[in-house]
């Protein structure tokens, strides 16, 4: 078995048990090598998560890429079980420690195929049909997350854990991404906020990175899928027992409790 398969079998075992995640006896030796890990990762989860709906985007902001300690975007996927509607209610045992994120999703109304890269801010905001207030869910799977390094995060889909969407809004409908303030509320207390604009500027600007990401491994993005473009929040990790309400200013809101 090669050194991507058993490092991908490593992680797939300790995210079936909820169990936190040690660091690996062969681990990625680049972020090149964590995104083949994570490949074939996804190949071990599917028939536990369902198709692949859609990426997550992370480090896309400063107070992100500070908190991680990585000075770039990284990219993970999300799976169509991760996906719930506002209201949820959600186990906090399904988790080994659940955190949550302030974001704004985008949903795309056509291909952005590799041959037609690079792609800029404007180019791939043409392609978005409908805009989400979101609530990424990530999980904390490791035994000490600030020692993994970020090929192994990177091969661990970088903390997805699924998401939770508001209502959608049609892109003709949405005010200036740049200027949209974002609230976290827990249990009825704002605890934290930002603005599209921590976003590498513009939410925009997260997803031409990840279609050129996907572009240079001769992959696209294709309509219907579902992008989380970073968080305007550092993440608040919970509790059981608490309720989530992101606020996004002319996006909407949405909620999600943790059982």
């Amino acid at each position: 078995m090669d050194k991507i398969l058993k490092a991908a079998k490593a992680i797939a075992l300790a995210r079936r048990n909820h169990a936190p995640l040690a660091a690996l006896d062969h681990p990625p030796a680049d972020e090149a090598e964590g995104y083949q890990v994570q490949r074939a990762l996804h190949d071990l989860l599917l028939p536990h998560v369902g198709p692949l709906v859609g990426y997550k985007i992370g480090c896309t902001s400063q107070v992100m890429q500070d908190y991680i300690g990585i000075p770039h975007p990284c990219g993970g996927s999300v799976f169509q079980k991760g996906v719930h509607e506002s209201g949820a209610k959600l186990a906090a045992a399904d988790y080994v420690r659940v955190g949550v994120e302030c974001e704004i999703a985008v949903r795309l109304k056509r291909d952005l195929a590799a041959g037609e890269a690079p792609f800029t801010a404007e180019w791939v905001g043409e392609a978005v049909e409908f805009y989400h207030p979101a609530i990424e869910i990530v999980d904390d799977r490791y035994v000490k997350w600030e020692s993994m390094g970020a090929p192994t995060l990177i091969a661990d889909d970088f903390f997805a854990a699924g998401c939770v969407l508001g209502e959608a809004v049609p892109r003709s409908s949405v005010p200036d991404l740049k200027a949209v303030k974002g609230r976290a509320i827990v249990n009825g207390e704002e605890v934290s906020h930002g603005t599209g604009a921590d976003v590498l500027g513009h939410p925009h600007n997260a997803l031409a990175w990840l279609a050129n990401h996907l572009a240079a491994e001769s992959k696209g993005l294709h309509a219907g899928q579902l992008v989380l473009t970073g968080s305007l929040v550092k993440t608040l990790w919970l509790k059981a027992g608490d309720k989530v309400r992101m606020e996004l200013d002319g996006l909407g809101v949405v909620e999600a409790e943790f059982t």
